[in-house]
């Protein structure tokens, strides 16, 4: 008898300690370790807060003094992810109209973002880059003859030196894509797209413009010898009469 008051005992005691340890109010909790991982505040990456997270008891103290700015400057030592400090204004078109809005417009743009004093270290990545992603279909030389197109694989990509572009235009064909040929936005930052645009157009566009450039007034001397000499003919005939 005694000890089934005892194993009685013993079971409604583990049953009220177990009832206890689940339940109790949740206003409440009990101490934790990681208060951040049990009440976490979600936080918007890169992005500035609606408020400064200052009426939360985990607030993140460096939030607070930017006024609810997230996306802070990188730790000292540490890569940033945009190391060109080129923040991209463009938006995808919605649209064929707004793309080629913004393709027109793309091309009154001659000149980068990017520092005029890096202009050689900027050609060589721009090479460097180009090789690696554009010459499969466009060509080492801009010709539009690259190894995929050679294979019989791919047809119809045009010469560089063929095309009305500049370094805008070409900037925005690898953010937004034309025709057959995608975005690269993906595949490459602000900055080195603006550094392939920089070197196709110097390399492949430059010099054919201004080869054509001083053609032109070359023709233009021909054709006044030419005019000069026909005139100084018809006068010296005329004077023989």
């Amino acid at each position: 008898m005694k000890n089934s008051i005892l194993k009685i005992t013993a079971i409604f005691g583990l049953t009220t300690v177990l009832l206890n340890s689940c339940g109790g109010p949740k206003d409440n909790p009990p101490l934790v370790y990681f208060p951040d991982m049990y009440f976490p505040v979600a936080y918007d990456p890169l992005m500035k807060a609606k408020d400064a997270y200052s009426d939360h008891e985990n607030e993140i103290p460096a939030f607070v003094a930017h006024n609810g700015a997230t996306g802070l400057s990188p730790v000292q030592g540490t890569v940033p992810q945009n190391y060109d400090g080129i923040v991209s204004e463009e938006s995808l078109p919605k649209n064929i109209d707004e793309y080629n809005a913004g393709y027109e417009a793309s091309k009154a743009m001659t000149a980068s973002p990017l520092k005029a004093e890096n202009l050689e270290k900027d050609l060589a990545r721009g090479k460097s880059l180009y090789d690696k992603t554009c010459s499969a279909c466009h060509g080492t030389g801009g010709d539009g003859q690259g190894p995929i197109v050679l294979s019989g694989a791919y047809s119809g990509v045009p010469k560089y030196a063929d095309r009305e572009i500049t370094i805008g235009s070409i900037h925005y064909v690898l953010t937004n894509g034309r025709n057959a040929m995608g975005s690269y936005a993906g595949q490459l930052t602000v900055g080195d797209r603006w550094r392939v645009a920089l070197y196709v157009y110097n390399t492949f566009k430059a010099p054919s413009a201004a080869t054509a450039a001083a053609a032109t007034p070359a023709t233009d001397a021909t054709a006044t010898t030419e005019k000069t000499s026909n005139a100084s003919a018809t006068e010296a005939k005329t004077n023989a009469k």
